[in-house]
């Protein structure tokens, strides 16, 4: 590896920027943002419409509804035991390195009320029940499997079978343009007519590996604490010691050690950033452990609690919301008129997109 050296916040936030696709909007499809991003987070189902338009330069809503109906892209859990979308073939590849974080998450959130359940009897009664190739909300699916453990909550039951215990695909309309539709579920392997693939008996943890190399391409430079808090899995130091020699290293102002790709963007910290609206839940924000690299201390509760980001100069600086068809910003910290006029502008761009009205951003 070569020889690390300091990346000031700066410059970790044009890096994380250009890798997000949030420096320049690109000229590219829904399916291949998607695969780059490695998912975006989908558990409010309008959102990942936001996060596209603020990073392509012509999104259209009918690809990405398109993408769903023809299962190029899929809902389902997976990093963090979190819906995402991501593509079909990151779903079948990744499902498995994944299965023991879910399990784990899920078990843990209803340790007591689980107690006793075999987990993987409790499995083979949810792939029962659903190899009719029949889709089932949670609720249709308990009641399948309920009477084999009575007394059990419902809730418990279901959530260990729908996020952890079967793969599962959130079907259309859920997650459609515009759309009001409920969960309903069908297996990975009966919705995208391809079984889910195994985890490989090699050493090195060779998925491991694609997932590391993946998420430095969107997120990197970054440590192994903020793989760990984007993927949910326990740090990867099989995969990240095998591919160690690949990467180049640096030091945050830290002195935590940080991985990349050595061809990956790394643009001057002085380039110019636009202002970009993120949606909630945004993996720009939420795909790090140290977030200081794009939102200040003070702020860093807004992306759990599902607020709205505007990014000006980079930094997450005003939240915004839709209320009674109007965009409205709310600025964190005093702007000055040219921030206000780009935040405007930028607003009313997305207010356009969503067929809202905005009127003038306030200084904060």
């Amino acid at each position: 590896m070569t020889t690390a050296t300091v990346l000031d916040i700066r410059a970790l936030n044009r890096a994380t920027l250009a890798r997000q696709r949030l420096l320049d909007r690109a000229d590219a499809g829904v399916a291949d943002t998607v695969a780059h991003l490695c998912g975006l987070q989908a558990q409010e189902p309008q959102e990942p419409f936001i996060g596209l338009w603020s990073r392509l330069a012509r999104f259209d809503p009918a690809e990405l509804d398109a993408a769903l109906t023809g299962r190029t892209v899929v809902r389902t859990h997976l990093m963090r035991r979190t819906v995402h979308l991501v593509t079909a073939d990151d779903a079948l590849a990744w499902r498995s390195r994944h299965d023991a974080m879910l399990r784990q998450r899920a078990q843990g959130a209803y340790r007591r009320e689980l107690a006793g359940v075999d987990l993987d009897e409790l499995a083979a009664a949810g792939r029962a029940v659903m190899a009719d190739g029949r889709a089932r909300t949670m609720a249709e699916l308990v009641a399948g499997v309920e009477d084999r453990w009575p007394g059990r909550p419902r809730r418990a039951l279901g959530e260990l079978l729908i996020a952890a215990l079967v793969p599962m695909a959130q079907l259309p309309p859920r997650g459609l343009w515009r759309a009001r539709a409920g969960v309903r579920n069908l297996p990975l392997a009966a919705w995208l007519g391809r079984d889910v693939e195994p985890l490989p008996d090699a050493a090195g943890d060779p998925v491991g590996q694609r997932l590391v190399r993946r998420y430095l391409a969107a997120y990197g430079p970054a440590a192994t604490a903020d793989l760990r808090a984007w993927c949910g899995l326990a740090g990867l130091p099989a995969a990240v010691k095998a591919v160690r020699e690949e990467l180049v290293s640096f030091r945050d102002a830290r002195g935590r050690e940080l991985l990349d790709l050595p061809g990956a963007p790394r643009p001057d910290p002085d380039t110019p950033a636009p202002v970009r609206f993120l949606p909630a839940f945004d993996n720009a924000i939420l795909g790090y452990q140290d977030r200081g690299r794009i939102v200040d201390d003070a702020h860093l509760g807004l992306s759990v609690a599902g607020h709205r980001a505007v990014l000006v100069d980079g930094r997450v600086a005003a939240t915004w919301t839709v209320r009674e068809e109007r965009l409205d910003v709310r600025p964190l910290r005093p702007l000055t008129a040219p921030e206000r006029e780009a935040v405007t502008a930028e607003g009313r761009e997305l207010a356009a997109f969503l067929d809202a009205a905005m009127d003038d951003v306030p200084a904060g």
